[in-house]
Parts: structure tokens; sequence; C-alpha cells
């Protein structure tokens, strides 16, 4: 039987306030861009679509590629979706950097219906942006707003997440913040919009307009728990997407780029998930699951985000040639050498002794026993147990339990491991399950309680407790397909309440 690749979470950046170490930063410095008069560069309105045919000029964008995600070692070819619109009669389109990033293959649909075939002209990991061209051909298209963008300006999010069945949305909402800088692990901005037009995954890359379909900003980010939701500002876009489109090279090196640090802190720095084949760091010999430490000196991601990073790209030019300083978790290596000039080259073997999981903690994907069920776990977490079972209901559900020592996950709620359960027939509220999972942590000290979830890809309730210094989480929630899938986790050392708990929110799957 053939089975796609893992789906991961990689559009919405928004695990919520179950991951405080994915908070983002407010008080960063991105890459400063002027303000710019859209009237300049828009094309005319009275070209453009209306509001009414906004989703003519939106695309749906289904990417496939291979990455080495932050703390593996391991390639893992996934797959993933995200939104765009296109800004010219030609077919020139914007999305986010972090939708067309590190893809083999990027399927686009106008519209969510007409599939054509696009080809990535130039992007930036700073700015969180790409412009793609789309096959030859008229197409409807989107102007920007004119005019200066206010708080309480109505706004509106346009795109195709997943959680609507991939069916085009629009979400209502108004300007809350209406620029400000915003630093996060995977971008460095300097203008930003805060509104409350909610986003999901699925989102990153479509269009917040305006009551007209005019263009505000690019959706990039947001935050389900407290429904933040984050664009980048229209000038942003304005002052770099014709030189990007123009193949300039505009704040990147061409890697798809995660500040990352380890359980304890001790190492840290920017990590290249996919590097792009002829840009400066492929050129450099960076690889893919290398940890960028240093940049023309500089040390990166100490405040886990890219702003050091762009910082020095804004600084030094992406095309000027600076020193880098590497380490290699696949083979316990630090390497030194330039960007724009002389390769990296082997400075020092046994940086850790000789252990990859030393360095980065180390994640292993595994699955149940009908292969249903994956998700992806600490290295460490050997004991793995795939069988599913029937409940008192004689519902049946599938099941997938890892952790250090099963026996011990199973009888205490202060042993560290997961549990991840589906079941397309039990027809049960997440609510009602979450109620129900509640009375085994009774001897801990509740946290959250019952508050809503929503990853774009599963919506329910969750849980977390605080049991004797084990942090357990339990979430409750429904598919697409309202099938219930129920994740409970017990969590003890700082890596597994950071690192590991990102990647088991990132990588739960239930193939149902």
């Amino acid at each position: 039987m053939h089975r796609e690749p893992q789906t991961r979470r990689v559009l919405s950046f928004a695990r919520g306030a179950l991951v405080a170490s994915l908070a983002v930063a407010l008080s960063g410095c991105g890459a400063a861009i002027p303000v710019v008069d859209p009237s300049q560069s828009a094309p005319p309105a009275a070209s453009s679509v209306g509001f009414d045919d906004v989703q003519t000029a939106t695309v749906y964008i289904k990417g496939k590629g291979t990455f080495i995600d932050p703390g593996s070692v391991a390639p893992a070819e996934n797959r993933w979706i995200g939104s765009g619109f296109i800004i010219s009669e030609s077919g020139i389109a914007v999305t986010n950097n972090h939708v067309v990033s590190g893809a083999g293959t990027l399927d686009v649909a106008v519209g969510g219906e007409d599939d054509v075939n696009a080809k990535v002209l130039g992007s930036s990991e700073c700015l969180d942006l790409a412009v793609i061209q789309l096959d030859e051909g008229t197409y409807p298209y989107l102007s920007w707003h004119e005019g200066e963008i206010k708080t309480a300006l109505d706004v509106y999010s346009a795109g195709f997440p997943a959680g609507a069945a991939e069916q085009f949305t629009l979400t209502r909402g108004i300007v809350s913040k209406a620029d400000f800088p915003l630093d996060t692990e995977w971008a460095s901005l300097q203008h930003v919009i805060e509104h409350d037009a909610r986003v999901r995954g699925g989102n990153s890359g479509g269009p917040l307009i305006d009551a007209s379909g005019a263009v505000v900003g690019i959706n990039f980010a947001g935050e389900n728990t407290l429904d933040y939701n984050y664009a980048i500002h229209r000038d942003v876009a304005l002052e770099v997407v014709d030189k990007m489109a123009g193949g300039e090279a505009v704040l990147t090196l061409g890697i798809n780029a995660h500040a990352w640090s380890s359980g304890d802190g001790s190492l840290y720095g920017v990590w290249a998930q996919s590097v792009r084949a002829g840009g400066p760091a492929d050129k450099a010999g960076i690889k893919p699951g290398d940890l960028v430490l240093k940049l023309a000196g500089v040390s990166l991601a100490s405040d886990a985000t890219l702003s050091d990073y762009c910082q020095v790209l804004e600084t030094q030019g992406p095309e000027t040639t600076m020193t880098v300083e590497v380490y290699r978790p696949s083979t316990d290596e630090l390497l030194e050498g330039q960007v724009n000039g002389e390769a990296i080259e082997v400075v020092q073997t046994g940086v850790f002794g000789g252990g990859e999981d030393v360095a980065t903690g180390g994640f292993v994907l595994v699955a149940d026993d009908a292969n249903v069920l994956e998700v992806s776990v600490p290295r460490d977490w050997a004991q793995v147990d795939g069988a599913g079972f029937t409940d008192s209901n004689g519902a049946t559900w599938y099941s997938l339990s890892a952790a250090p020592d099963l026996q011990a996950f199973f009888a205490s709620a202060s042993a560290p491991g997961v549990q991840l359960m589906a079941s397309a027939d039990a027809a049960r509220t997440p609510d009602d399950l979450l109620t129900q999972m509640t009375g085994q942590f009774g001897a801990c000290s509740a946290i959250d309680v019952a508050q809503p979830y929503d990853d774009g890809y599963y919506a329910g309730v969750f849980s977390t407790w605080d049991c004797s210094g084990t942090y357990s989480v339990v979430i409750s929630s429904l598919d697409a397909a309202s099938n219930n899938i129920l994740l409970v986790t017990q969590l003890f050392t700082d890596f597994e309440q950071t690192d590991a708990l990102d990647e088991l929110l990132s990588t739960f799957y239930a193939f149902l």
C-alpha cells in the first residue's frame, strides 16, 4: 500500500501557548524597508479584480520536498499547502518564502480550481516573501491598497486553510496594529500588521485585503490560542517584489532558515532545513541539516529568532564575502569558511564526543501497527507500542505510544512519553473526551483547562497539568471529517518541554 509522506504543519507557525519557546519576540529589529507610495508601483486599480472576484486572483499552492528538520539528522520527504495571489496580468504571483522554499515540486491552482505550473523567480528567508511566475497566459490580479494603513481598517484574510477542507475562505476583521517590527524563528521584519481576520494553516502567503479587494499585506503567521494574526506590510512587498521577479537577491543566502537551540541552550544558531541549489549557501558548502553558528563574526539566534542573521545580511549585503562558522550534527564536525568566497572546510571533528544525539537531541518518526498514525518523537523514547484497541462502547481506536519506559508512562503521570489515538467511529465530542481523560491527572495541578486548540488540521480543546515537575498535555480534537484525534504527552526534561513538544505538535498525524 502506498502512503503519502507525513504532513508537517509548517505553514501555520501557530503552536500556541503550549510551546513557550515559540513565543514571538516583538522587540527585535528586522530589515529596514522604506515606506513606498503604492500608486507608484501598483497596477491600475481599474484593471484589477474587485472584492467579489478575489478568489479568481488567489492561488492554492501544494508543495513537496525533502527537509532535515531542526534537531534531526534524517531527511524526511514532506508535503504542505499554502496560498498566494496574482499581482500582474502576466501571472506574477506573491506568496511566503516558507511556502515555496525547499520545494521539489509546486502544484498551483488559480482560484483553487485551474492547475498551472509555477517557477520560483526569487525569495527571501528574512522577509518571508517569494515571487513566482505562473504558466504563460492572461490572469486576473489584485491591486495594492492605496493610502495609509491605519488601525481599525476593515480587512479580510483570503486563502485556502487546511481546516476548511482546502476551500477558498474569507475571514473578516480589523487592523489591530498598523505597523510594528516582529522577529520570529523563520523571519525578521520591520513592518508587520497585526489583525483579527483569522488565519490558519494553509493561509500562509495569501492576501490580507481591504473592502475593495486591494492588498493590505501578506499573511505569514498566526497564533491560534490567543488569535493573533500577522501580515507582512504592503510596503515591504512593494519595495522588493520587482527585484525578486528580476532575480535579484534580497536578504537571502538561499536556505530554509529556522532559528534553533539545544534543549539546554548551550548550542544555538540558524538551522538549514533545506538549501537552494546554486545559491550562496550551497556554493559555500552548507548542506541541509547544518547549523550556522556565526556569520560575519556575529553569533546567530541567541534570542531564538532570525534577527541577528538578517541584520548581518542587511548590513553586509547577501552578495558580500562573509566568514561563516557551521556545525554539522550528522558528522559531529565544525566547519569554517566563507559565503561568496572560499567554501567551508572541516576544522574540528568529534565536537560533542562523536554523538549526533549530544548535539541535537534527535528525533525519529514512528508509526502504529496499522500504518495509520505517525509522530516524530525523541530518539531516546525507544519503546514503541502500535497496537490498537476497542473501547467500552465498541468503537475501534488506532493507537501509537512511545516512551523511554512504556510501563512507567502508562502507570504514572510523571513519566515521559506520548500516546496518539484516533477513531473514525467513536463519534465523541472533543470536550467529552477531554473530560474523560482528565481523571488520570487528578493528583496534578491544572495549568490550562479546556482551552481552544486549532493547528489548521485538527481543532478541539486542550488541557495541561504540572505533575511534580512533569508537564502533561492532552489534546482532544477532530479532523475535517470529524474523526476523533487524541494526543496525550508527558514531558519532564527542558528538552522535552520545549523542542520535543514542538516536534510532537508539528508532526502528529492520522491517515484516516
